[in-house]
């Protein structure tokens, strides 16, 4: 299974004091979008994203589509085809996208301690 790029996402009290911590800690902003409540960091490959009040808890976030620096990369996995490949294990999912949709889409599920894990396609499915 290709996943796509990789990052956690990291709810916050504070955007603007978490962001100064995870620079103090070497990342860098690469995505600034304050005004609506988040921003995106990266150190090397690592990412980070800090959001405040938009969800409760930590989710580890994969992005099918998208390298580490998120950009579209040719070929990949689409969402909806790795959401079928997860439902055929046997794996629970807590949202689904439209398996007949096209574009962008997310489904959400949990490991089996409850870690949320994201799987949010920001581009269109691949041609076949």
């Amino acid at each position: 299974m290709a996943l796509g790029a990789f990052s956690v996402s990291l709810s916050v009290e504070d955007l603007k004091a978490s962001i100064e911590f995870y620079e103090t800690l070497g990342f860098q902003q690469f995505h600034d979008m304050s005004e609506h409540g988040f921003a995106i960091l990266k150190n090397g490959h690592a990412v980070i994203g800090l959001f405040q009040g938009m969800f409760e808890g930590n989710i580890l976030t994969l992005n099918p589509g998208w390298d580490q620096s998120a950009q579209p990369v040719d070929a990949f996995e689409d969402v909806r085809d790795l959401q079928s490949r997860l439902q055929a294990a046997g794996i629970a999912l807590d949202t689904t996208a439209d398996p007949n949709s096209t574009g962008p889409a997310s489904i959400t599920l949990r490991d089996p301690d409850g870690n949320a894990i994201l799987f949010d396609q920001h581009v269109d499915r691949p041609q076949k």
